[in-house]
């Protein structure tokens, strides 16, 4: 009996012996795992931080003196566009260079070049709404001299959306897309835009002495014509 509680008692233990053998094996896997994950942390910080220092800062810094050269040496719009758009293509991923992207724009179209106006205002973005909203708008306006109605709606719609009310925006983004609507012989929605005017907007006032209710009366006679 003796021997047979030997042989249990030592058998217990080899396997208790093995159990900790094995959560050893386990616990310094894990170790490994974990040694493993803080290196690869420790790597990207470290490539983050030579990404930032070695790339970023000097990349801004160099993004803001190209474009100040450009507001110094400009001396119209068809150099300062052409030398915007080359600090919005090198640079457009920095505030200097979106900002650029803006100033070409602009500059293209005082130029009527509207396809160019519409590519750099496209590589445009800030979440300044009053300055996204006149960006969108002035988008509307060259599709609008394009000729292209529906892209020139769709524009305004962005415009008067971002612009959240504002009352000396949003009221002038409705007068064009009425005229645009007027364009398009679409004088019901026309008459739409003029009735909001009136609605929200009711010290707006149009820079033609036209007032909203004139426009309005002249619209329900387009449409009473059809």
């Amino acid at each position: 009996m003796a021997t047979n509680e030997n042989n249990q008692e030592q058998n217990a233990i080899d396997a208790l012996d093995f159990q900790l053998t094995a959560a050893g094996q386990r616990v310094a896997s894990n170790k490994k795992i974990i040694y493993w994950c803080i290196a690869i942390v420790v790597i990207c910080a470290a490539a983050g931080a030579a990404w930032y220092w070695g790339y970023i800062l000097p990349t801004n810094k160099n993004s803001w003196k190209a474009y100040n050269q450009v507001e110094v040496q400009a001396a119209n719009d068809s150099i300062a566009s052409a030398e915007y758009a080359k600090v919005a293509d090198k640079y457009g991923r920095s505030d200097a260079g979106n900002l650029a992207a803006l100033q070409a724009a602009l500059s293209y179209y005082n130029l009527k070049k509207y396809d160019e106006t519409i590519k750099y205002l496209k590589k445009f973005s800030t979440k300044e709404d009053v300055m996204q909203a006149h960006a969108d708008m002035l988008m509307g306006d060259a599709y609008v001299n394009l000729k292209k109605y529906d892209e020139a709606i769709a524009a305004y719609n962005s415009a008067l959306r971002i612009s959240s009310g504002n009352e000396q925006i949003a009221p002038a983004i409705l007068w064009k897309q009425a005229n645009v609507y007027d364009a398009q012989k679409k004088y019901k929605e026309a008459l739409g835009c003029f009735k909001q005017i009136k609605q929200a907007f009711p010290n707006f006032r149009f820079g033609n002495g036209m007032s909203v209710d004139a426009y309005i009366a002249r619209e329900e006679a387009r449409i009473g014509q059809k």
